[in-house]
């Protein structure tokens, strides 16, 4: 017999891409998400529709999207190296760990995040280049 696992104490289960974007936009606004997630359909004519649209296509900017509502909107607190490793959909939150208040937000917060990022990047050889002709955009240092 094969051990169950539970989901259930994810807020990610059971909840649609469009109520996980309502939630987001009606608590940060489209402003606040593309300061953070740097993501152009927060940006570019922002509508919860045009960012569903994106987000089902875009495996990776749906799952950035999902970490930011688990981690700054519900604030849960980081989880092991394991999960981490794991989509959001499919990480074990562990019993009695409940959502908290959510993450208050700034650009110059945003801002700071940013920085730390890209000193990351640059530590692990990574820069963006966006003259280059990769397509990906990235080039090693």
């Amino acid at each position: 017999m094969k051990d169950e696992i539970n989901y259930e104490n994810n807020p990610l289960h059971g909840l649609g891409l469009q109520e996980l974007l309502t939630q987001l936009v009606d608590h940060y606004g489209f402003e606040i998400l593309y300061a953070y997630l740097n993501i152009n359909c927060f940006k570019t004519n922002p509508s919860i529709e045009s960012s569903m649209k994106f987000l089902k296509k875009t495996e990776w900017a749906r799952e950035k999207v999902e970490v930011f509502y688990l981690y700054k909107f519900k604030n849960l607190p980081r989880v092991s190296s394991e999960q981490f490793e794991l989509p959001p959909r499919k990480r074990i939150i562990p019993e009695g760990q409940t959502p908290r208040e959510s993450a208050e937000l700034s650009f110059e917060d945003a801002e700071r995040v940013r920085e730390k990022q890209a000193k990351k990047a640059a530590e692990h050889g990574k820069t963006r280049n966006y003259r280059s002709n990769n397509p990906g955009g990235y080039s090693r240092s």
